[in-house]
C-alpha cells in the first residue's frame, strides 16, 4: 500500500495521520501523531476457529518507557507485565469499537496501539480510539464505524477539549466520551461531586465534537477508496427457532412470572432446556434437526438463550415487571455491617441483593506509596482500591490467577468514585488501601465495592468530605421504546443493551462508566438514565448511613501513629547523617519509620503510642538552634584540666569552664563532675567559631526541675 498522509486540525490541535508507511504485514497500520504524542496502531484479522460462540477480539495497548526517554526500573530493565493504567487504556479502547462488529463475526481479530513517544499534553488514549478505528477499516474487517472520542475537561465552570495532563488535574471532570453516527457507545469519567446536569452537557459537548473527527476518518476513507466490508449473516436454523418457540415458550414465560430468586430461576430454565434437547434425541436417526444440532451442538443452547432474552424484554416493555417482580426503578434490599473483623483498621460488608462485597482498608505511612512506573506524569498514588473476584462468588470453582482485566477495570473504577472525597495530604498523611473482596456476585460489583469502601473508611476514621455510593443502571431498547432499569441484577446485565455505573455524593458525581452493546444511543436517553439513577444512589446511601452516620473520631488502635511536622529544608542533610547514619540510629532507638520530603515535610510513624512522639523530639533536638539562656539536662562525655565537655542535645557538645561549675571555687573538675553524670545546663555564650560556652550558674530551681521532668 502506498504510503498515504493527511493531517487534521481538531479543535486547536492538529492530528497527522499516516497510513501505509509502518508495519506493512499487518491488516493495516495506522502512524498518528499530534504534539509530540505519537502512537501506531494496527489492526489485524484471521480466520475464526470451528466451535468458537463469541467474537474473538483482543485489543492491547503497548506502552514502552521510552516513550518518554527513560530505561525501565527492576532488575530486567525492560517492560513487564503491563502497569495498571496501560490496561485501562486496553480497556477503554475496547469498548467503544467492540459493539461495532456485527455481532455473528467469528475470526480473531486483534488491535495493538503501542505508544512510541508521549509528551506532556497529548495523554495518547483517545488518540488510540481514532487509530483502531482506522485501522479496522483500513484491514477490510466488517465494522459499523467509523468511531472516535474526545476527552472533555471543565475548568473554571469552561468545558475544554483536549485538556492537558495539567488541566486535568487542576479541573474538577476527566470525561472521555466515544461515538459513531447513531449516537454515544460509551462514557468514562472522573469527577468532582460534579451535579448531574454538568455531566450531561459535558457528555453533549463531547458528542458535538467526535462528528468532526467523524467526518474527517470519512474523508480519509474515500480518499482511500475504502468502502464499509458487508458480509451477510450466516443462514439461521428456521426449523431450530420454530422448535425452541413453540416447546418452550410458555414455560419460559411462566418462569419469569414467578418472580425466582437466582438460584430456583436457573434451575428451572435449565430443566426446560434439558427437556428440549431429550425430546431431539428422542426423534429418528436421520432427522434433520438431529443430524443439524450433532453436528452444531451449542446452537440449541443459543436458540434457548436468545427466546429467553425476547421473552424477558418484552415483560419489561409491554408490563413494566422485572424477573424477580420489582419496578423498573426499584433497589434490592440493601444491609450493611461495619467493624466486623478484628486487628484490621477497618472493614465492612455491603449486601444488595445477592451481591455481597467485604472492603477492608488499610492506613499505611508515606514511604507506602505506590511507585507508578509508566508514561503518566503523576508517578506516585496515596490512594489504593483492589478489587478481587473469586469463582466461588459466583458459586464456580476456577484457579485464583493474578487478576485479570475486568477486576483492574472494576478496581479503578471504584478507586476513582472515591477520590474526589479523600482528605488532603496535609490533614491526614496517611496512605490508605483498600480491597474489595466480592463474595457474592450478582450484579454490579463495582458499585458494590464503591459502596463497601465508603463504609470501610468511614470505620477506619479517614476523614472523607463525604460519603460516596454507587449504583448500576441498565436500558432495555426496541425501536423507539426505551426502558431504563435502576440496580440491575446478573440476567438483566446479560440481556440489556447497556451497562451504565453512575457513583457519587449528595452534591454530585465522582466517577461514571457506560458502556453499551447496541450502536448508539442519544444524550437524552443518557441524561434519564443520569437522573433515575441519583435517586438509586441516594436511596442506597441512606441505608449505609443508618450503619454508620460519619467517619469514626479515632483511628483503629493498631493503625500506625503518624506525626508530621516541618523543619528547614537545609537542616535535612543533618537528620539524614552521612550514609543515613543518624536517620538509621533515630529509627534504631524508637522504633518508629521516618519518611523525609524534600520540601522538609517529616512524618514520623509508629505502631506503638509514644514510639513516634519520641522519635519526634530526637529530631527536633537535632535541628534546635541553640540560643544563649537555653537550659538542657545534659550528659559529661570528658573531663580537661579546666572544665568539661557536656553533650546536652544529640551530637551537640559544649565546654563548662571550671569556673562555671560552681558557686564556690573548685579545686579539681573531677571533684565536681564525673563522667556519665547527668547535668543541667544553661547556655553562657557561642563564641564566632560556634563554640559554645556552657554554665551551671544562674539556673532557677523551676528550671532545672522543668528540664528533668521534660526529660524523664
Amino acid at each position: 500500500m502506498a504510503e498515504y498522509t493527511r493531517s487534521i486540525s481538531f479543535y486547536g490541535r492538529e492530528i497527522d495521520i499516516n497510513i501505509g508507511l509502518m508495519a506493512p504485514q499487518a491488516g493495516c497500520g495506522v502512524w498518528l501523531t499530534s504534539g509530540e504524542t505519537s502512537i501506531l496502531v494496527t489492526a489485524t484479522r484471521q480466520p475464526g476457529r470451528p466451535g468458537v460462540d463469541f467474537m474473538p477480539l483482543l485489543v492491547d495497548y503497548e506502552e514502552r518507557l521510552y516513550a518518554a526517554g527513560r530505561i525501565p526500573g527492576g532488575y530486567l530493565r525492560r517492560e513487564g507485565r503491563p502497569p495498571e493504567r496501560a490496561t485501562l487504556i486496553s480497556r477503554l479502547i475496547d469498548r467503544p469499537i467492540r459493539p461495532l462488529f456485527p455481532e455473528w463475526l467469528r475470526d480473531d481479530v486483534q488491535v495493538v496501539a503501542t505508544t512510541l513517544s508521549v509528551d506532556d499534553t497529548v495523554p495518547p488514549d483517545v488518540l488510540c480510539i481514532l487509530g483502531a478505528s482506522l485501522a479496522i477499516h483500513g484491514a477490510r474487517i466488517p465494522f459499523n464505524g467509523p468511531v472516535a472520542a474526545v476527552r472533555v475537561g471543565l475548568v473554571k465552570d469552561e468545558f475544554i477539549l483536549n485538556p492537558t495532563y495539567a488541566e486535568i488535574e487542576a479541573g474538577d471532570l476527566d470525561l472521555v466520551v466515544a461515538g459513531c453516527a447513531d449516537g454515544v457507545i460509551m462514557v468514562e469519567a472522573g469527577a468532582n461531586q460534579l451535579p448531574e446536569k454538568d455531566v450531561v452537557e459535558a457528555i453533549e459537548f463531547g458528542f458535538e465534537a467526535i462528528q468532526e473527527l467523524l467526518k474527517a476518518q470519512q474523508q480519509v476513507l474515500a480518499d482511500l477508496n475504502i468502502t464499509p466490508v458487508e458480509l451477510p449473516p450466516p443462514p439461521k436454523n428456521e426449523e431450530l427457532i420454530a422448535f425452541v418457540e413453540e416447546q418452550a415458550q410458555e414455560g419460559i414465560r411462566s418462569i419469569l412470572r414467578q418472580f425466582l430468586d437466582k438460584t430456583s430461576r436457573e434451575q428451572q430454565l435449565e430443566e426446560l432446556r434439558a427437556k428440549l434437547e431429550a425430546q431431539i434425541q428422542e426423534r429418528p436417526e436421520g432427522d434433520p434437526l438431529r443430524l443439524y444440532l450433532l453436528e452444531n451442538p451449542k446452537e440449541l443452547d443459543n436458540q434457548f438463550k436468545a427466546l429467553l432474552k425476547k421473552l424477558m424484554r418484552q415483560q419489561l416493555l409491554q408490563e413494566g415487571v422485572r424477573v424477580d417482580g420489582r419496578k423498573l426503578d426499584e433497589v434490592r434490599p440493601v444491609s450493611c455491617r461495619v467493624g466486623l473483623i478484628p486487628r484490621v483498621h477497618g472493614s465492612a460488608l455491603f449486601n444488595r441483593g445477592l451481591t455481597q462485597v467485604l472492603s477492608i482498608t488499610t492506613l499505611g505511612t508515606p514511604g507506602d506509596a505506590q511507585e507508578l512506573d509508566d508514561l503518566h506524569p503523576v508517578d506516585e498514588k496515596r490512594y489504593m482500591h483492589h478489587y478481587n473476584f473469586p469463582g466461588f462468588s459466583v458459586g464456580e470453582t476456577r484457579p485464583s490467577r493474578s487478576p485479570g482485566r475486568r477486576e483492574i477495570g472494576h478496581g479503578a473504577l471504584a478507586e476513582r468514585a472515591l477520590v474526589p472525597v479523600l482528605p488532603k495530604e496535609e490533614e491526614f498523611p496517611y496512605v490508605v488501601r483498600v480491597v474489595s473482596e466480592v463474595l457474592s456476585s450478582n450484579g454490579s460489583t463495582s458499585m458494590g465495592s464503591v459502596c463497601g469502601s465508603t463504609l470501610s473508611l468511614m470505620d477506619a476514621g479517614v476523614p472523607i468530605k463525604a460519603p460516596v455510593s454507587g449504583v448500576a443502571m441498565g436500558l432495555i431498547k426496541e425501536g423507539d421504546e426505551v426502558r431504563i432499569l435502576t440496580d440491575i441484577q446478573g440476567i438483566e446485565d446479560f440481556l440489556g443493551d447497556m451497562d451504565f455505573k453512575v457513583a457519587g455524593t449528595r452534591a454530585g458525581i465522582t466517577a461514571l462508566q457506560m458502556d453499551m452493546k447496541i450502536t448508539g444511543i442519544t444524550v437524552d436517553v443518557v441524561e434519564q438514565a443520569i437522573r433515575q439513577a441519583k435517586a438509586g444512589r441516594e436511596f442506597i446511601l441512606d441505608k449505609m448511613l443508618e450503619t454508620i452516620a460519619a467517619p469514626r473520631p479515632q483511628l483503629a488502635k493498631t493503625a500506625p501513629r503518624l506525626l508530621t511536622f516541618k523543619v528547614d529544608p537545609e537542616d535535612i542533610g543533618k537528620i539524614i547523617g552521612p550514609g543515613g547514619k543518624t536517620v538509621r540510629g533515630i529509627t534504631e532507638a524508637t522504633g518508629a519509620k521516618v519518611d523525609i520530603s524534600d520540601d522538609g515535610t517529616i512524618t514520623v510513624s509508629s505502631s506503638v503510642g509514644g514510639q513516634a512522639e519520641a522519635a519526634r523530639e530526637m529530631i527536633e533536638n537535632l535541628v534546635r538552634r541553640v540560643e544563649e539562656g537555653q537550659v538542657y539536662l545534659g550528659k559529661v562525655t570528658r573531663i580537661i584540666p579546666i572544665g568539661a565537655f557536656v553533650e546536652f542535645l544529640p551530637g551537640k557538645e559544649g565546654m563548662i569552664h571550671i569556673s562555671q561549675l560552681a558557686e564556690y571555687r573548685v579545686g579539681r573538675v573531677e571533684d565536681e563532675v564525673a563522667v556519665e553524670d547527668e547535668v543541667v545546663v544553661k547556655v553562657r555564650s557561642i563564641d564566632h567559631k560556634g563554640r559554645i560556652n556552657l554554665t551551671r550558674l544562674g539556673i532557677s530551681p523551676e528550671e532545672a526541675a522543668r528540664v528533668r521532668n521534660h526529660h524523664h
